[in-house]
């Protein structure tokens, strides 16, 4: 079952768990308000399922990748990839069969969440969300990567698609779930609260 926190920036490595003291937890459902979604299925008994949720969210290509030193090439280089901050044009769909690692991803007030995946776990990240990976401190994972078409692989980083459409779409997504119905006296505050909620687009 995956578990989330807010992370905190420091001089650890990357593959650290970046807590705060005390944590600061985040919750599936904190998660959802931001698009990710979340589901645990067993790779041993369960793949059926994986099946059954690829055909409904039309999920029609696939491929596995094993991510370790002694199995990806150039693994230091690919692994500074994946963790260098971007976003896609699709869904990132991965579905965890063996070990374990972390999604970063940023929350409506661009702050890095962090999200810790098991064996079993399936997330997925919506497409336009800044977001990263990287190995926790076991260095390997096996993932079935899912797609909506032709497998592809394409990162889109920051700050070049702050203003890509996608990204666009994504952020007023966001906006509009974060609204609240405001009186006359408190448009000040909501001119200010939509700067906070796409601050992202002025980084």
């Amino acid at each position: 079952m995956v578990s989330a926190w807010y992370y905190m920036e420091s001089e650890e490595s990357g593959q650290a768990k970046h807590q705060y003291t005390p944590n600061k937890p985040v919750s599936l459902d904190q998660l959802s308000t931001i698009g990710v979604l979340h589901w645990t299925f067993n790779p041993d008994t369960e793949l059926d399922k994986v099946d059954e949720l690829s055909k409904e969210r039309k999920y029609v290509s696939r491929d596995v990748i094993n991510i370790s030193r002694d199995t990806l090439p150039n693994y230091d280089e690919k692994l500074k990839t994946f963790h260098t901050e971007h976003l896609h044009d699709d869904e990132e769909i991965r579905y965890i069969l063996e070990g374990s690692g972390y999604f970063d991803i940023r929350d409506v007030e661009d702050k890095w969440i962090r999200i810790h995946c098991l064996k079993g776990d399936l997330i997925i990240l919506p497409a336009g969300s800044y977001h990263r990976f990287i190995l926790d401190d076991t260095d390997y994972i096996k993932a079935m990567r899912l797609f909506k078409e032709d497998p592809v692989w394409t990162p889109i980083n920051r700050p070049e698609a702050d203003n890509h459409k996608i990204r666009l779409e994504y952020v007023q997504t966001l906006n509009k779930k974060t609204a609240r119905p405001l009186d006359d006296d408190d448009e000040e505050e909501e001119e200010d609260t939509a700067r906070g909620c796409a601050c992202c687009l002025n980084r």
